[in-house]
């Protein structure tokens, strides 16, 4: 059976609107938009997708991340960009000695999703249905993208990163979420 995927806005690629639910958040006179891993930055009539400035502050990170532990720091990587914790969220760094950006799309292909809230969910409910679609998911599956591989043998990393996907896609869907 062969599974599609979500498509996911590159850098550098134009939208018309943003997902609902995001953050502002200004940096350096700079406003940018910050929704689940991914920034957007205003332009003309729309917006552009970008990279992250390095310590930009964000109070929560994205849902599918993963946790490194390098030198004794602990780093959180997700969609190609490294944050640490701070005690009032997270800031985006350089990614540490070695590491470099991380180049595993198809890790982000198949774990990452677009959540979009069809009976107006306010912010609080979408962290709470992702938190809870997450725990269920991590049930069935045995995989967690908060640890390495998963929490998992790397040979089956691939398999299972790719059905927690689809148990995490059901359950926000029964919970009246379009998911993509």
């Amino acid at each position: 059976m062969t599974v599609a995927r979500p498509a996911f806005p590159a850098r550098g690629a134009f939208i018309g609107s943003l997902p609902g639910g995001g953050h502002a958040v200004v940096h350096g006179g700079v406003r940018y938009h910050y929704y689940d891993g991914f920034w957007y930055r205003p332009r003309g009539r729309g917006y552009v997708v970008v990279s992250p400035p390095r310590g930009v502050w964000v109070p929560v990170l994205p849902l599918l991340y993963t946790t490194l532990l390098i030198g004794g720091v602990t780093y959180y990587l997700a969609n190609d960009v490294y944050y640490v914790q701070r005690s009032d969220g997270y800031v985006v760094v350089d990614p540490p000695l070695g590491q470099g950006s991380s180049g595993s799309s198809s890790a982000r292909d198949s774990t990452d999703l677009f959540i979009y809230p069809n009976r107006g969910q306010d912010e609080q409910q979408q962290a709470r249905d992702r938190y809870e679609c997450h725990r269920w998911a991590r049930g069935q599956t045995g995989y967690d993208p908060t640890l390495p591989e998963g929490g998992v043998d790397p040979r089956d990393a691939f398999a299972l990163r790719d059905q927690y996907r689809r148990a995490m896609g059901a359950c926000l869907e029964g919970r009246h979420y379009t998911v993509r």
